[in-house]
């Protein structure tokens, strides 16, 4: 049996109430004898701020930099609103991606048939969406230097944020893109603003440049950002999968996201290059739907995301793609059997807790193994 390092980076808000149902999936793994797990825990976020004085420790990171994968919760909220700008909850997320080399972020965006009544569009526009995208997320303008806020000689102030791609860093996420694409619907579309940016112009260029040579078995089709974002709304399932920076991919996912009626519904990875030594990956999973403060410590928060972003774990670290097929599944039998957390329920039905909304999954899960 493979024994994989885990390393489970609980947060803020509702992080923890969720990771804890996606660890208890794993010690079901573990202790059936399925998967081995050697799990460890640290701080991220407020958490971490509260205990260090920064967002994550050195010793965290070295954690996250030997493990097979990370699994993150959330970080963030408002008791954290005026720490310095440096030891922000979520400058713990970033530093795990830069240091850890983690370039492709990939979002899956799929509407259970159980919920398409739940999307805030025409059910006959999301039923059966699937679709991937992926973002590039370690360069671009989040990264770009300077990066800064100046007092000019009048007085005024300035903000500066500067968008920077090479090629390298567009060839090498563009390649994620079309091999995903090989494993799907064998569609791209790449998404820049090459009518207005520089960065979009070198983008346009090199994502064709890699089709022509190394993918021209997949179709190809170049869209500006904003005119996606648009057609998101509109037809979504067009869509196979979109390649896109890190702002686009940002502000893009997000409005895939809600086209499934939740964020509380979606996973992510985030992953490295492939080591030319071990064949594996650096990798962190974690749900899109961020620490809702409001609702932490209620048992109210949907856990799906996280245990979607296991399974997602498991397909792409730890080489169990069945398992992943079957915890997908279970999590598509709960929904059709009705049940809902709060965020899902229709009105006037009564909603699960987080705890038995993770014991549901856990036991349909069973039963498909």
């Amino acid at each position: 049996m493979a024994n994989f390092k885990l390393l489970l980076l609980p947060g803020d808000g509702i992080g923890p109430e969720v990771m804890g149902q996606a660890e208890a999936i794993v010690s079901f793994l573990d202790k059936q004898g399925i998967v081995g797990f050697s799990v460890e825990r640290d701080l991220v976020g407020g958490a971490a701020y509260d205990a260090h004085g920064v967002a994550i420790s050195d010793a965290a990171m070295d954690r996250a930099q030997e493990a097979d994968a990370v699994l993150f919760g959330a970080v963030g909220g408002p008791k954290w609103d005026k720490v310095p700008y440096q030891h922000r909850p979520e400058a713990g997320l970033l530093r795990l991606r830069k240091d850890m080399g983690l370039f492709a972020n990939l979002r899956p965006a799929i509407c259970y048939p159980a919920l398409a009544d739940a999307s805030s569009l025409k059910k006959e526009l999301v039923e059966g969406l699937d679709m991937m995208i992926v973002r590039e997320l370690t360069g671009g303008v989040y990264f770009g230097e300077p990066k800064e806020i100046v007092t000019l000689e009048n007085g005024e102030k300035r903000g500066v944020d500067t968008q920077v791609y090479t090629t390298h860093e567009i060839d090498r996420i563009a390649r994620v893109a079309f091999d995903l694409a090989r494993l799907r619907r064998n569609k791209v579309s790449s998404a820049e603003k090459r009518n207005v940016m520089k960065t979009g112009v070198l983008w346009n260029e090199v994502v064709t440049a890699i089709h022509k040579r190394d993918y021209s078995d997949v179709t190809l089709e170049h869209v500006l950002a904003d005119n996606c974002a648009m057609q998101l709304v509109r037809t979504p399932k067009q869509f196979d999968v979109i390649v896109c920076d890190n702002l686009f991919g940002d502000i893009l996912s997000d409005v895939a996201a809600m086209l499934t009626g939740s964020l509380g519904m979606l996973p992510s990875a985030s992953l490295g290059a492939t080591d030319i030594n071990t064949g594996k990956r650096k990798a962190l999973y974690e749900p899109v739907h961020g620490s809702a403060p409001d609702i932490a410590g209620q048992s109210a928060a949907n856990p799906l995301a996280m245990i979607a972003s296991l399974a997602m774990a498991l397909r792409y670290s730890f080489g169990e793609g069945k398992l992943a097929d079957a915890l997908e599944a279970a999590l598509a039998d709960v929904l059709a059997a009705g049940t809902r957390t709060r965020d899902i329920a229709a009105p006037g039905t009564n909603a699960v807790s987080t705890t038995d909304m993770g014991s549901a999954v856990l036991k349909a899960f069973q039963k498909r193994l």
